[in-house]
């Protein structure tokens, strides 16, 4: 019998070691780490060894060559290449949502929309961290989500929709933007929240000594559906197998348990965790111009930013007209605050300068010394508007935008030929005309400055504001 044995031995491995296991190379998304002992258990059942390579999503999506295959968050962004394989198959989800320490949870409210949490950032009242959406496709999912629920279309993204203005109170907020975002928060204790997927917020939850609470913005999220796409079809029949085995119940169940992300397999039981009601799915983008639009301008925020509104005081503003110019003001918060890091100068003039005021917002103290400013009962005869703007755009540093507001004919101070005799073309001016103000001169002052002239007739004059303010 142990002869019996031993052939048998030399036998099996003999055609073990001349059938050598299958080997398929992946380019995977960096989150997708956390999958090595479900993918040893892959091996060890049918043979097949993925050998993976990591990068950041949106990284990864510029180029697949070399690889058999592809297992990115998404496959949306090769799609805008047009460079989409012809065969993916989802394996899980995971939504990209917002995790909170616990002692800020109350700061966002009880069920709190990205208008919220941009609201807070804005005020300096809620720091986070989020991956860089250069590099990785959970950061720009983040940006993604924000700009969509800020257009408030309830369609996809298009390139006019995604303004500069509606992301810098968010972007306020934003401690760091790194490629391993889990690994710097957890190194650092001055920072509030994490924007992140809810895979690695509930396995980042295990390490913490208090879990960060996880939060699901009620206007919506961006959805990860981990395709597994095939790059090579010569490897089809390889492929199919380890769909077949990743997708099958026992290894849905261990790709939950360990890595906190949802089966697509709808037998599978999920830990109570992974059933929280996920609300709407946002639209992904379907341009390209639309993403580098949100990368231009994730880019350029930041603080130094200033805004610098010219107001009119004069008589004729007394009433209805100087209430809906504090209406504006006051009702400027969610996407449209001002934010911290953001100065904004205030002229306030008649015949001539009346009072000017620069402050650069680090809370809401500061915000409500704007609308103290702005609730001057002081109006005075005249309206000397050029010689205004003129004081205005010498307030002006860096990059600003200036915005005029008056409803009156200039009868004070240089004409708007005196003004215009000097370049202008270094600051924008966004006049908001009502009243009884002349067309052609603003509009003249607009065109030579590189900004425009708003009409405020046609839409309130807050919406007049909130299309002007911000980042040019």
């Amino acid at each position: 019998m142990k002869v019996v044995a031993a052939v048998l031995l030399l036998l099996l491995t003999a055609c073990t070691s001349s059938t050598p296991p299958v080997r398929l190379t992946v380019l995977a998304s960096t989150e997708l780490a956390d999958l090595g002992p479900v993918l040893a258990e892959l091996k060890k059942a049918t043979g097949i060894e993925l050998a993976v390579e990591h990068r950041g999503t949106v990284e990864a999506s510029r180029s697949l060559g070399g690889f058999d295959l592809a297992w990115l968050s998404t496959n949306r962004f090769l799609r805008l290449r047009g460079a989409e394989p012809e065969l993916a198959t989802s394996v899980m989800t995971s939504p990209v949502v917002l995790g909170v320490k616990r002692d800020k949870r109350a700061v966002l409210g009880e069920r709190p929309t990205w208008a919220d949490v941009a609201d807070r950032a804005a005020l300096g009242q809620f720091r986070y961290g989020m991956a860089d959406p250069r590099v990785s496709g959970g950061g720009m999912a983040a940006l993604i989500g924000v700009a969509t629920a800020a257009a408030g279309t309830g369609a996809p993204l298009r390139p006019e929709d995604v303004s500069c203005d509606r992301l810098q109170g968010f972007l306020a907020g934003r401690a760091f933007d790194v490629p391993d975002p889990v690994g710097e928060f957890a190194r650092r204790s001055d920072v509030d929240g994490l924007v992140a997927h809810e895979s690695e917020l509930l396995s980042l939850n295990a390490s913490l000594p208090e879990p960060l609470e996880i939060v699901y913005p009620r206007d919506g999220i961006v959805l990860s559906d981990y395709p597994l796409m095939l790059l090579k079809p010569e490897r089809r029949a390889v492929y199919d197998r380890v769909v077949e085995w990743l997708r099958a119940p026992a290894a849905q169940q261990m790709i939950a348990d360990r890595t906190w992300r949802r089966p697509v397999e709808p037998s599978v039981q999920r830990d109570e965790k992974l059933r929280a009601d996920l609300g709407t799915a946002l639209y992904f983008p379907d341009s390209s111009e639309v993403i580098d639009r949100l990368l231009l301008f994730h880019d350029r925020a930041g603080e130094g930013r200033q805004v610098v509104f010219v107001l009119d005081y004069s008589t004729s503003m007394r009433g209805a007209r100087l209430a809906g110019l504090r209406e504006a003001f006051a009702s400027l918060n969610g996407f449209d605050r001002f934010y911290v890091g953001e100065t904004v100068t205030i002229v306030r003039f008649a015949g001539t300068v009346l009072e000017e005021r620069s402050i650069t917002v680090r809370g809401r103290e500061d915000l409500d010394a704007l609308l103290a400013v702005v609730a001057s009962e002081d109006l005075r005869d005249n309206t000397a508007i050029w010689a205004a703007l003129e004081r205005g755009l010498q307030l002006a540093r860096g990059e600003t935008a200036v915005v005029l507001m008056t409803d009156g004919e200039n009868n004070a101070g240089p004409s708007v030929d005196e003004f215009l005799r000097v370049g202008r073309g270094e600051v924008p001016v966004f006049p908001i005309r009502f009243g009884e103000a002349s067309t052609a001169e603003l509009d003249r002052v607009a065109q030579a400055s590189g900004g425009r002239l708003v009409e405020a007739g046609a839409k309130s004059l807050l919406e007049a504001v909130r299309e002007i303010r911000g980042c040019r």
